[in-house]
């Protein structure tokens, strides 16, 4: 439980370097932040595998972590980086509908898959032996555990993810990104950061709460789907794009990613049953 639980806080740290690697009117390549997400990303793959190799040395191949949750970091790492390093991430610039989906690979896609990987619990063994009790220590004091416990449960996770889409769909909010850098790096981090948190809160309720854990969902799908539905149908564009274009994200968002929170909600209901049966 408590390498999940590192594991989940180790993704919000690796949300911090690619967050800021997307400035609208600028190529990937050319961002002065490329540089340092390209550095933290290969950093973190690096630290990962290390840390992985060291605890199947000691355990055993395949425990601590798994080698399909090693396979989830992988793929969340690749669609991470394919999001804001890839051509996406150019065209991003130029269409709101495809500034929607690299927002919907992060939190769909990128930050459910980097939660199932458990990174931190790999990092820690990447670290020397004696710097192990110390980091272990400090994610055991009790103001870490409660606050922890807040950002992680249904409420908070789901309240922060929820301000996060409302708060920069919000047109205004949503120009400063689009005209700002550093504004639209906290964008990125926001979105990232509290789908992390949504999606341990989703995960460890499953196993712990599972009702906690499909309302989460439900409500989740409900709300952002509003939103989409309101990006679809909106008379006039509220970004200065095209109507067909934001028409277009609002889809996105409307009908995929309301996909994605029925899959899980039924694979979550699905376990249920079968503890029951």
């Amino acid at each position: 439980m408590a390498l999940r639980r590192r594991g989940c806080v180790a993704a919000l740290a690796l949300a911090a370097g690619p967050a800021g690697a997307h400035a609208v009117g600028e190529e990937a390549s050319g961002a002065p932040w490329a540089a340092l997400v390209i550095t933290l990303l290969g950093l973190s793959a690096l630290l990962y595998v290390l840390g992985l190799v060291r605890l199947w040395q000691r355990a055993g191949a395949g425990h601590g972590i798994g080698r399909r949750q090693a396979t989830a970091f992988t793929l969340g790492w690749l669609t991470l980086a394919a999001s804001l390093l890839g051509p996406l991430d150019h065209w991003a610039t130029e269409s709101f509908a495809a500034h929607m989906l690299q927002h919907e690979l992060l939190m769909l896609a990128a930050a459910p898959l980097l939660v199932l990987g458990r990174p931190l619990a790999a990092w820690t063994w990447a670290l020397p032996p004696r710097t192990r009790p110390v980091v272990g220590g400090a994610l055991r004091a009790t103001a870490w555990r409660r606050l922890w416990g807040w950002l992680s449960g249904a409420t908070g996770a789901g309240a922060l993810h929820a301000l996060a889409l409302w708060g920069w769909h919000v047109p205004g909010w949503f120009v400063l990104a689009a005209t700002h850098p550093g504004w639209h790096a906290l964008q990125h981090f926001s979105f990232l950061g509290t789908a992390l948190l949504f999606w341990w809160a989703v995960f460890a309720g499953a196993r712990r709460t599972p009702g906690a854990a499909l309302m989460l969902l439900f409500v989740t799908m409900l709300h952002s789907g509003a939103l989409g539905a309101l990006l679809t149908l909106a008379p006039t564009p509220w970004y200065g794009s095209g109507l067909e274009d934001q028409q277009l994200g609002g889809l996105l968002m409307w009908v995929p990613a309301g996909a994605v929170y029925l899959l899980v909600g039924l694979v979550v209901g699905n376990g249920v049953l079968r503890a029951r049966a």
